[in-house]
């Protein structure tokens, strides 16, 4: 024998072993272990149906089919044998099915052994080897265990199941054998079996990934957005530490013979300052990245100029209408100047939500309201049901989880829902805190007078309210 007929040999033999070792770890070792059949889902589309008082019990319905299905093949059996004969046919087909609700490899050995004593001890003119009834019963067993098996056992309880078919065959040429039809319908039958199981298995991985990855897309956006956030907000923080840089610098001149304390304070003040503001060039650098592309209404005119505010919608809405879209602005309250970071988002939040009415309401009417309330700034931007075809969206579809990060940032509260009409509404309250009151003058001159807010709205009112608008001014 040369070496290569003895390394073929090696292999082959090899081959064999992994394959009789895998045999006995699929079908020997703990074959009679205690492996329950599970209760069925009460979320699967048949259960869903069913009436809530009978939702609980629906779900051990496979446990009673297959009870059910052993106790008619058994009373089946009574009715075709006789004598001792129809008692032991009929332990012989419905134990294994019991049984393979439990212990699944030991009720498919026991469908196994009763085929084998059937076919050894069946008379002259009966089914054989396989009984009328053992031949049902050793199907829905096959058929079971491929269900809750991997399919490596189903292909491994055909080949015995055939082997024994094949044996009884050659053994007794002379009889009429169902040995190839229990072949030929167990190999269709398990091949069902897997495909349908691979399928949905398959599908449950498929919709377990959909859900991470949203999820994964909702954090990418919310940091994202954080981002965006941050390099905007870099200019408004820039803005603060440059003054207070200056305002250091210049305060020893502005004194007479100012102390070396105060002078040394200052000095330290300043450096701290210019230090602040490097490392926030520093952290822009890090965090700046191209804009995400957004409507040739909405783009900004560059990226040095400065952060927009309230004062700019009506430039931005001035856009919109360019593009055809009917937006309508209105404002309620004493307009005042409110802290840059809030008029920054303010300005974002309702941009985003007119992108998005333009975006998925084409041709709809949107409103844009805006209420200064002593407590803080009230933003509504409605609009009503498309009125032209909606073309496919190409964004991530987070604009809304992007105007709750901003409102969430300022200590606000956001609804963002369908209307009534058909159209979409999205409300925010952002709490600004009201300024300090001036001190009183000293001079006695009679009682100081109570400042007035002028047209706006009375300061025993609550704060603007998230509440539906019927499309009337707030």
């Amino acid at each position: 024998m040369t070496d290569t007929d003895q390394t073929t040999l090696r292999t082959e033999l090899r081959i064999a072993r992994s394959a009789l070792k895998g045999l006995r770890d699929d079908l020997v070792t703990d074959a009679f272990a205690f492996r329950p059949l599970p209760p069925r889902s009460i979320d699967g589309p048949v259960v869903r149906r069913l009436p809530e008082r009978i939702r609980e019990s629906a779900r051990w319905l496979p446990h009673a089919r297959l009870a059910a299905l052993a106790c008619f093949l058994m009373l089946v059996a009574f009715e075709f044998e006789s004598g001792g004969a129809a008692f032991a046919a009929a332990l012989l087909t419905g134990i294994p099915l019991v049984t393979v609700l439990f212990r699944p490899i030991g009720g498919w050995w026991l469908s196994f052994g009763a085929a084998f004593l059937s076919g050894a001890a069946a008379g002259e003119f009966s089914q054989w080897p396989w009984s009328v009834t053992g031949f049902i019963s050793h199907l829905v067993v096959m058929a079971v265990v491929a269900k809750r098996t991997r399919p490596r056992v189903a292909a491994e309880m055909w080949l015995l199941t055939v082997a024994l078919g094949a044996v009884f065959a050659f053994t007794m040429p002379s009889r009429a054998s169902d040995s190839f039809a229990m072949g030929l319908l167990s190999f269709f039958l398990l091949l069902i079996v897997v495909l349908v199981k691979g399928w949905r298995e398959t599908q449950a991985k498929v919709v377990e990934q959909v859900a991470v990855t949203e999820v994964e897309r909702s954090r990418r956006t919310v940091l994202e957005e954080r981002t965006t956030i941050a390099r905007e907000l870099h200019d408004v923080v820039a803005h603060h530490m440059s003054v207070i840089a200056i305002q250091a610098e210049a305060a020893p001149y502005r004194v007479e013979n100012p102390p070396d304390e105060l002078t040394r304070s200052f000095a330290i003040i300043r450096e701290n300052a210019v230090a602040a503001l490097t490392e926030l060039r520093r952290v822009l650098g890090v965090v700046r990245a191209d804009e995400p592309g957004r409507d040739a209404a909405f783009a900004d005119s560059a990226p040095e100029a400065p952060q927009p505010t309230l004062a700019n919608l009506d430039s931005l809405l001035a856009n919109v209408r360019d593009t055809g879209a009917d937006v309508d602005k209105v404002v309620t309250g004493a307009v005042r100047t409110l802290p840059q970071g809030v008029e920054l988002s303010a300005y974002r939040i309702v941009q985003e939500g007119l992108s998005n009415a333009l975006r998925h309401a084409p041709g709809a009417a949107t409103r844009v309201e805006i209420g200064y309330v002593l407590g803080g700034l009230g933003l509504r931007v409605v609009n009503g049901p498309a009125t032209e075809e909606v073309r496919p969206s190409h964004g991530a579809g987070h604009g809304v989880l992007g105007m709750r990060e901003r409102v969430s940032m300022l200590g606000g509260e956001m609804t963002a829902e369908p209307t009534a009409e058909g159209g979409y509404e999205v409300t925010a309250f952002i709490p600004v805190a009201a300024e300090p009151k001036p001190e009183p003058p000293e001079t006695g001159a009679g009682p100081t007078p109570e400042p007035r807010h002028g047209p706006g709205p009375d300061p025993q009112r609550k704060p603007w309210p998230l509440v539906k608008s019927t499309g009337e001014p707030v």
